[in-house]
């Protein structure tokens, strides 16, 4: 590949380029591009292509002996954008070639993109239902899902599905002129999976595809894959914190049993995983054709085990402090919990028993706060259901109105007299004895300055009100402010320095005061006064003016959030919302970190607006989350969209997921590309004291890479000491297959990757039962806040033992514990040079019961 050297070529030509396999500039790669094989960070096992950024997997297929990888590719730069379908090939799973771009953009005659070409699948038109090819040459088949971005003429913003096909064995593709095939007229219906399914009295062609944020899958039909009938959908279940993405629908023998066959149900979810951000779940169940029928939903009605803080089904709000609004006395809280939905709001799901908080009481416009009685945070997590608006709180926002930090100007207007008793001058229609006021708008503080009272023609009152003189000792001013906006200085309170305004601010068209700041540190030592102008009439045509602080701290504006939040020492350090939703969705707060202190659940409803509502139940403090009762396909933060091969031979069911996060995904330390698949994964049915679940382990073709001659094992078990202890075997690109017996160590494990001050942590927690990978000393941490973890997953020991599996990538880990019952998948970004290995035993002893290092040859550069 070539290296662009001027930007000459529109976004056509440019993904012309790109799918025709040619360069971009006119010198060539190895004198412009490094060797993959020498950059920093990039995996010699794992598929990444040679540039350029790479997120889901699609169209995974097994055609002719050959595997086709195609993927959500930005054929232009190193973040998502440009959504195309990048393609690679392999014979074994492990090797692959990056072939030229397959599905590109649609563009329109003035060079806009009118069409996104999102994630999909393919399948091996076998029969040639489609007509798109011939029994003797049957074509391969993507359905994928058409993003129609603004510049669409008829379906802007719209998503549907729709066809491409090819009858060249994958190499180029052809859109169908009748797409999309299926419109359900919304903005996120997509990532269609379609397979052939043989039923015993008809079979055909399904779709699963999901409403992402309806927490819905919806089931199709069809003969020909052009025209598709509405079979059923599968329901909310188990985890719905974020969209519901790339599904997948197959058969699986329990244990290999052709007689105790099982559909596995994968759901990707983004963000509200089991680790934090995107990951995957799954259900187990069956599938007749028509309806997937799950087994392993958890009920939504029981709250995980543990220490109830709050259920509210007593009939009262016994030990909390609750502040309704002092204009809307009934609301937004009641005097009591409600059992359900309130007069005029949509109907409420999810909560549990008899009573919830929900502080639609009067609709969305009264607001207030309540806040439990104080409490010892004693076990890792606080459960709970929440729901209502998404309006979180910003950053230098606080939930009430406090004043900033300083010394009050002119008493905060709360004179025993009039404001001309006081010095102030007022004009035009302005009366001393109105001026202060005791009323108008919402959370004035004592008396203000409100200009609707300040004279007899309430907002038709014209005039100016105008301070004593006073000096600026101090670098902010703040005030809380409300009434009208206007932007024609008509209506706004100045700072006057030398009588010319160098300050002014208007209002919001709003009755409740919050709070503004003025920087006026560059006029600090000078003399000035403040002056209130209302030359405005008509609705909103006054101003309310309270509590002017000169201070050297900014005013913090009062939030408009519907929020729960976690208090400690005054200070909120765990916040949720709802999602804009009447529906409440289990939340989980990690605070372990908060072990042993005092804490308050503090919930705040401060929006007026719409879905300026809260719904809150049943708080639990619990040694679990309740993200942790269902089933996923990693435990770890790495492993998202994850699907299956259809097709795959020997009726071998291979799931390959891309190796990141969407919570930091695109700000990776990589180069000149960005975005990792997992290895593939072969993944069988097994029967468990839970029922039948998923092993997974990576694919047998994996094994070819050994380079067992320069293996190290050792011969006999040894016992791990205290501390950490270096093998005689290093690097960077191995598989580890060790087998430990815990002694009296609290934790014992791995270290790879590591530099003598860093390392990644893989072990197990012997008081917890948990298999974990901890990344928070394994390189460069920093670049993203959300980055740095330990991963964990529940794991039971067998025989007293644990057994453990690593790939270790440069840039990854990959962990498959119990022979694959529990897996975790990890990024991480060591040091240049990070290659020791060893292992470590936390405050006791461990017994290593066996261990082999296998380097791996490399696959790929």
């Amino acid at each position: 590949m070539m290296r662009r050297t001027k930007p000459v070529l529109s976004w056509i030509a440019a993904i012309a380029v790109a799918a025709s396999g040619l360069s971009l500039g006119a010198t060539s790669a190895q004198a412009t591009d490094p060797d993959p094989a020498t950059q920093q960070y990039r995996p010699l096992l794992h598929y990444t292509p040679q540039k350029n950024w790479m997120n889901d997997p699609n169209g995974l297929v097994y055609h002719n002996g050959t595997y086709h990888m195609y993927y959500q590719y930005n054929p232009l730069g190193t973040t998502w954008g440009n959504m195309s379908w990048g393609h690679a090939t392999s014979t074994d799973l492990v090797h692959w070639q990056e072939k030229p771009l397959a599905i590109p953009q649609t563009f329109n005659g003035a060079g806009q993109s009118v069409e996104d070409i999102f994630s999909g699948s393919v399948v091996v038109d076998t029969q040639n239902t489609s007509g798109f090819g011939s029994l003797g040459n049957p074509p391969l088949v993507a359905v994928y899902t058409s993003n129609f971005t603004g510049a669409h003429p008829t379906l802007a913003g719209k998503q549907a599905q729709a066809l491409a096909y090819s009858t060249d064995n994958g190499e180029t593709w052809t859109k169908y002129a009748g797409n999309p095939v299926l419109n359900r007229n919304t903005s996120d219906f997509r990532d269609p999976k379609v397979f052939w399914y043989q039923g015993p009295t008809e079979s055909y062609w399904v779709m699963a595809a999901v409403e992402a944020n309806e927490h819905r899958m919806l089931f199709y039909k069809s003969s020909n894959l052009k025209n598709w009938d509405y079979l059923d959908d599968f329901k909310p279940a188990n985890a719905t914190g974020g969209q519901w993405e790339c599904p997948d629908l197959f058969p699986l023998a329990v244990d290999g049993d052709p007689n105790n066959i099982k559909w596995v149900l994968a759901v990707n979810i983004n963000p509200g995983a089991v680790a934090g951000g995107s990951g995957g779940q799954y259900f187990v169940g069956s599938f007749n054709g028509t309806t997937f029928s799950s087994e392993t939903t958890d009920p939504a009605d029981v709250a995980p085990p543990g220490t109830a803080i709050a259920g509210f089904n007593d009939g009262s709000y016994s030990g909390w402090n609750v502040q309704n609004d002092a204009a809307n006395p009934s609301g937004p809280w009641g005097s009591v919990p409600p059992d359900g939905t309130l007069p005029g709001q949509q109907a409420v799901s999810g909560a549990i028993g008899t009573g919830l908080v929900n502080s639609f009481h009067g609709g969305d416009t009264p607001v207030g706060t309540m806040e439990s009685a104080p409490f010892t945070v004693g076990k890792d997590y606080i459960n709970f259901l929440a729901g209502g608006g998404r309006h979180a709180r910003l950053p230098d926002e606080q939930p009430g109105t406090q004043p900033p930090p300083g010394y009050m100007l002119f008493d905060g207007f709360d004179y025993p007299g009039t404001l001309t008793d006081a010095g102030w001058q007022l004009t035009g229609d302005f009366e001393a004895a109105r001026n202060p006021s005791t009323t108008g708008g919402e959370f004035a503080i004592g008396k203000r300055i409100n200009t609707f009272e300040g004279g007899s023609k309430a907002d038709d009152n014209i005039g100016t009100i105008t301070s004593p003189e006073f000096y600026l000792t101090n670098t902010n001013i703040g005030f809380l402010l409300g009434g009208g906006a206007r932007t024609d200085g008509q209506l706004q309170v100045e700072l006057l320095v030398g009588g010319v305004p160098v300050r002014t601010t208007t209002g919001t068209n709003s009755g409740d005061l919050n709070w503004k700041n003025w920087d006026v540190s560059q006029y600090f030592g000078q003399v000035a006064r403040i002056r209130i102008v209302d030359n405005a009439t008509g609705p909103w045509g006054h101003l309310t003016l309270d509590n002017m602080v000169l201070g050297s701290e900014p005013a913090k504006p009062r939030s408009s959030e519907t929020s729960v939040n976690l208090v400690v020492n005054g200070q909120a350090v765990r916040t949720t919302t709802g999602s804009d939703s009447e529906h409440l969705e289990w939340k989980t707060w990690d605070v372990t970190e908060f072990k042993g202190s005092q804490a308050t659940i503090k919930i705040v409803d401060n929006n007026r607006g719409g879905w300026g509502h809260v719904l809150a139940d049943e708080f639990v403090q619990s040694d679990v989350t309740r993200l942790e009762q269902h089933d996923w396909l990693d435990w770890g933060r790495d492993y998202y969209a994850t699907v299956s091969f259809n097709n795959a031979p020997d009726g071998k069911r291979i799931m390959l997921g891309w190796m990141n996060n969407w919570d930091y995904g695109q700000a990776t330390p990589t180069s000149i590309w960005r975005g990792t698949m997992a290895l593939p994964r072969e993944v069988t049915l097994t029967q468990t004291p839970q029922g039948p679940r998923l092993r997974q382990k990576a694919v047998a073709q994996a094994d070819t890479l050994k380079n067992t001659t320069a293996a190290y094992s050792i011969s006999q078990p040894q016992v791990i000491q205290p501390g950490n202890s270096n093998l005689p075997i290093s690097g960077d690109v191995v598989q580890i297959d060790a087998e430990f017996s815990p002694g009296t160590a609290s934790a014992f494990g791995l270290k790879v990757l590591g530099n003598g001050t860093e390392s990644t942590r893989v072990g197990y927690t012997a008081t917890s039962g948990r298999a974990f990978i901890d990344r928070t000393n394994s390189g460069n941490e920093s670049f993203h806040p959300a980055f740095a973890s330990v991963d964990d997953v529940p794991v039971q020991l067998i025989n007293g033992k644990l057994r453990l599996r690593l790939y270790v990538d440069r840039s990854s880990v990959e962990v498959f514990a119990q022979d694959g019952l529990a897996t975790l998948t990890d990024q991480v970004f060591p040091a240049s040079g990070a290659t020791t290995l060893s292992v470590f035993a936390d405050g006791g002893t461990a017994t290593l019961e066996s261990l082999t290092v296998t380097p791996l040859n490399k696959a790929m550069w």
